[in-house]
């Protein structure tokens, strides 16, 4: 069912889209100085462009229920081959991007958490706000401008080397660490507050054999459940950051197949980012009732 309304709707909304589909489709394959009418019109009756739209649905849907996505209308490869080669690429990055951004705001959020009201909590707060309060292109050109072009520590641009994965993975991360940190603090210190926490402290056991013991686990609950509502602001930030960083991942494609009014990989890039959202989703529902089988109560 999911499949369905992703497929229909991502159909229903590339033909709702101003401009001749065929001169963007021939553009896409010679490039838009090589383009004329006859270009346009042969494009045309080759993909049956004027025909109508509901067995071009049905067709797709068809195809779908075989595990057959088509074929992209720009290159003519397999859409299933150019999502497989480019998903790879998005997903590195994405994974790069959680794991220092799980680095970077947790530990600040747990301890400005055991001191509420403390130096490091004004701190964090003023700082969180105002990361997650810049436009993420915005700060990617930041981040290019002082560490790539002023500093010429890192490239501006580029993959397949490991110093690539920085600037992406980083301005991808400050803005989901801004997020983890603020609800690191607020599970922690609403834990440090419970009283099973002051009778452990009350047994003898140091602020971190609690935080270890009673307090890490706790915290992890509220974390984990977010990050299937950050995957939603992490797919729109890896499109962001391909885009500007020149990454060859599945943002980066689904922009240019927009572009070319190129339907079925449009259709197909969809459907695959929505069913992992429904996967991650699935994922990590198992992981809150292993970390807390209260849930499954």
């Amino acid at each position: 069912m999911v499949a369905v309304l992703i497929g229909t709707a991502t159909f229903v909304m590339m033909r709702s889209l101003p401009g001749d589909a065929a001169w963007r489709i021939a553009a896409g394959r010679y490039g838009y100085d090589n383009v004329d009418a006859a270009a346009a019109d042969a494009v045309r009756a080759e993909l049956g462009l004027d025909g109508p739209a509901l067995p071009a649905l049905l067709q797709w849907l068809g195809d779908l229920a075989r595990f057959d996505f088509g074929n992209s209308l720009v290159t003519g490869q397999p859409i299933v081959d150019e999502i497989a080669h480019q998903l790879g690429a998005s997903a590195s990055l994405a994974l790069v991007a959680v794991l220092l951004s799980l680095l970077i705001g947790p530990p600040l959020g747990i301890l400005a958490g055991l001191r509420p009201g403390g130096l490091l909590d004004r701190v964090l707060l003023v700082v969180s706000t105002g990361i997650k309060a810049i436009p993420q292109f915005l700060l990617a050109l930041v981040l290019i401008v002082v560490l790539a072009v002023q500093l010429r520590w890192l490239p501006a641009a580029g993959h397949g080397e490991a110093r690539h994965f920085i600037l992406p993975s980083l301005t991808l991360a400050l803005g989901l660490a801004a997020v983890n940190a603020r609800i690191a603090r607020d599970a922690m210190a609403r834990i440090a507050d419970m009283p099973f926490w002051r009778f452990a402290k009350w047994k003898g056991l140091s602020e971190r054999q609690t935080l270890m013991r009673h307090g890490l686990r706790n915290v992890s609950v509220p974390l984990i459940t977010y990050l299937g509502l950050q995957f939603v602001t992490l797919v729109e930030g890896v499109i962001i950051m391909e885009s500007i960083f020149g990454w060859p991942g599945i943002g980066h494609a689904l922009v240019h197949a927009i572009f070319s009014r190129d339907v079925p990989m449009v259709q197909g890039t969809a459907l695959v980012l929505g069913l992992g959202f429904v996967m991650v989703n699935a994922l990590i529902d198992v992981a809150v009732r292993r970390l807390d089988p209260r849930v499954a109560a």
